[in-house]
């Protein structure tokens, strides 16, 4: 049996660029919810003690931008100056401004359907059947490693020494000739922790986060992974020997520098393009959503063990200039891929005015993917809380990860299995 090695990472919502995107996406969700039309691209910098917020911003509203950064860090946890950096003693420079007319005049059309995408480029869409959520297996391990540490973190006192930033990463062993996973090979945690008290070594410190790993964060965390894959992983643990010194005051973090944690962990592929601090009128974000919704639900139906959907726009465009899919030869129907996406494009709509309407992107819907992951999420409805010194509360109920609904298999099923 010739055998190969995949890896996957994911960062917890503490790591600084994670911090990051998720100021960028909040400060996106209070514009939405007061102004759906805002059109936004904001990203932040983060390092010790400071936030720089820049980019663009056209609304009819005006939000808090230093509540918004500083609601958002303590939410993370970082309320401590003994972390370098804390929610109510870091410092904020803004430099947002409009957004460009030029840009403008290409997006925003009289006629509505006719908008144009916000920019040029390729953007992916990915789903396997390795997994319940559709996603590659060292990916969904590796978040649901951080969001159980996380959990932990701060819903327990089982590790109390837990700081914020982490890291985890998992690889898979797989069969070359089936592309199905045999076995969990090695996997890896960092994550920050707070000095070892009088009298602990940092070996001994060391060793106790990992004990307390395979105690209490793994067995939820890998939970559904059948016993045989499990019987002999490596288990690797701040492997510099200490992790105190984390966040943003150990790195500096950067809004869109996560992208493949973000999407599929290195599986499929991506166009480049970053998605928080983005409104749906950016391609980069927007038809990144679509294509996961095809790909999925082209798994989903059964009609391919593995997709990957490309599809591309020139700036100010309403129509993509292409549109692909790749099934990897796993398809289950007699059809070419070329022949399997004329289909997917009468089933699908992909001017971005309709992407926005069919997935419901205009609503504050953000914050909740600039952690964990975009894609391999649940689909729920919420009610969204938001207040502003300017226009007072604002309750509204909105669904979460539309694009990750498999509403379109019956449809699908229909078209390709005559």
């Amino acid at each position: 049996m010739n055998k190969y090695f995949f890896t996957s990472e994911s960062v917890s919502e503490g790591h600084p660029d994670k911090v990051a995107d998720q100021i960028s996406d909040a400060v996106l969700d209070k514009l939405l919810a007061y102004d759906p039309n805002s059109k936004v691209a904001v990203e932040t910098l983060v390092t010790t003690g400071q936030v720089v917020l820049a980019g663009e911003v056209t609304s009819e509203a005006y939000v808090d931008l230093q509540r918004i950064a500083r609601e958002t860090i303590a939410k993370i946890g970082y309320n401590d100056s003994a972390l370098g950096f804390d929610s109510m003693g870091c410092g904020l420079l803004s430099a947002i401004h409009e957004q460009s007319p030029d840009i403008r005049q290409g997006v925003v059309r009289a006629e509505a359907e006719e908008q144009g995408a916000g920019d040029q480029g390729m953007m992916f869409g990915y789903a396997c059947n390795e997994t319940p959520e559709l996603m590659p297996l060292p990916l969904q391990l590796s978040h649901n490693i951080m969001r159980v540490l996380a959990d932990v973190r701060k819903n327990s006192t089982q590790m109390p020494y837990l700081r914020p930033d982490a890291k985890a990463q998992v690889t898979v062993e797989y069969d070359s000739d089936t592309r199905r996973p045999l076995r969990i090979a090695t996997i890896v945690v960092s994550t920050q922790h707070d000095e070892p008290e009088a009298g602990v070594t940092d070996e001994q410190m060391r060793d106790r986060i990992a004990q307390d790993l395979r105690a209490i964060v793994l067995p939820r965390a890998l939970k559904g992974v059948p016993e045989a894959m499990l019987a002999d992983y490596k288990l690797l643990v701040n492997p510099t020997g200490k992790f105190v010194v984390g966040g943003p005051h150990g790195d500096t973090g950067l809004t869109g520098r996560k992208i493949i944690v973000d999407t599929y962990g290195g599986r499929g592929a991506h166009g480049g393009g970053a998605f928080s601090g983005k409104d749906p009128s950016k391609v980069d974000r927007s038809a990144t959503y679509m294509a996961r919704y095809i790909a999925k639900n082209v798994v989903a139906a059964g009609i391919a063990d593995e997709v990957l959907v490309q599809v591309a726009y020139a700036i100010g465009e309403a129509d993509p200039v292409s549109f692909m899919v790749n099934t990897y030869g796993t398809a289950h129907v007699q059809l070419s891929d070329p022949e399997i996406a004329q289909i997917l494009q009468q089933h699908f709509h992909l001017r971005p005015a309709q992407i926005i309407r069919d997935l419901k992107l205009l609503n504050p819907i953000y914050s909740e993917t600039a952690a964990y992951g975009h894609m391999g999420r649940e689909p729920q409805t919420v009610v969204k809380k938001f207040d502003s010194l300017y226009y007072g509360k604002k309750e509204l109920t909105v669904e979460l990860f539309t694009w990750e609904k498999t509403d379109k298999v019956a449809e699908l099923k229909s078209a390709f299995f005559k």
